[in-house]
């Protein structure tokens, strides 16, 4: 099945966050693609002309394809919006074929805000390569990311054993024992979603702002309190002076209405640039 991508789209440059960062094993790049476990099947997506090619094929698995590639991005209208300005218009133009990846399931995209929380991207998927490995399910390359009820079953120390802390361990279990609709969260305005987590012990500001971004695309979302946002904030206009959460929030401002796609365009830049 030949999906569809808008254009320009570079499938190795959008998918780089899959190689730089190592794999949790949910999602795996080998052999030139990609492979995740989609309603049970695995699934292989590489580069082809005008998007991309995946197998097998079928509606649910095209669906779910789509939203890890990040499609319900409009990307044009930021394009053509960040084009005066000098760093966001350079960086739209250098990296042009980019299209932010998203976290497709609600409840696999909070694990990893709470295993990124307060460590590096790499040792965070390291440690949810183990989680996953143990509590998930084993398929030819890939594994699929473990249910919500299997998590819920779990006792601290289960978690302990594969490299989380004690309160990462009792958030994780906490979160899949608690009765939020995490489905429902999608229907939601955004200071809703953020006042519906941050309620659940251990989900604070940080995770409810990279929730919206990277699992529901919200065009609005600033996760101000991300250490490498502000970094490449302050890189790129602030002359390298480290700047606070509320001054990065303040400065959000200027990116409206496209913070999110600014905030994945800034990371992006500031990464490429070392």
């Amino acid at each position: 099945m030949l999906l569809e991508v808008p254009q320009p789209y570079d499938f190795h440059l959008s998918t780089v966050r899959f190689r730089d960062f190592g794999s949790d094993g949910a999602t795996v790049w080998h052999e030139g693609g990609l492979h995740r476990v989609v309603a049970g099947r695995e699934v292989r997506i590489e580069a082809a002309a005008g998007g991309v090619r995946v197998q097998p094929d079928g509606d649910e698995i095209a669906a779910a394809v789509g939203r890890l590639l990040g499609l319900p991005f409009e990307l044009e209208p930021f394009h053509d919006w960040a084009a005066p300005d000098p760093v966001l218009g350079s960086l739209s133009r250098s990296l042009a074929g980019l299209r932010p990846p998203l976290t497709p399931q609600p409840f696999e995209a909070l694990v990893v805000a709470i295993t990124t929380q307060q460590i590096s991207l790499r040792a965070a998927a390291a440690i949810r390569g183990r989680f996953v490995e143990r509590y998930g399910t084993r398929h030819d390359v890939a594994w699929e990311f473990p249910t919500r009820d299997r998590v819920a079953r779990l006792r601290p120390r289960e978690l302990i054993v594969v490299g989380f802390s004690g309160k990462k361990a009792e958030y994780l279990i906490e979160l899949a024992r608690s009765g939020l609709d995490l489905d429902a969260l999608a229907l939601l305005p955004d200071d809703d979603v953020i006042a519906r987590l941050t309620a659940v012990p251990g989900l604070g500001r940080w995770t409810a702002d990279w929730f919206l971004a990277r699992h529901l695309a919200r065009p609005r979302a600033w996760p101000a309190g991300d250490l490498g946002l502000r970094k490449a904030v302050s890189a790129f206009y602030a002359d390298g002076r480290p700047l606070t959460i509320d001054e990065v929030r303040v400065l959000g401002e200027r990116f409206a209405p496209f913070e999110n796609l600014s905030a994945h365009f800034l990371l992006t830049g500031a990464r490429m640039a070392g």
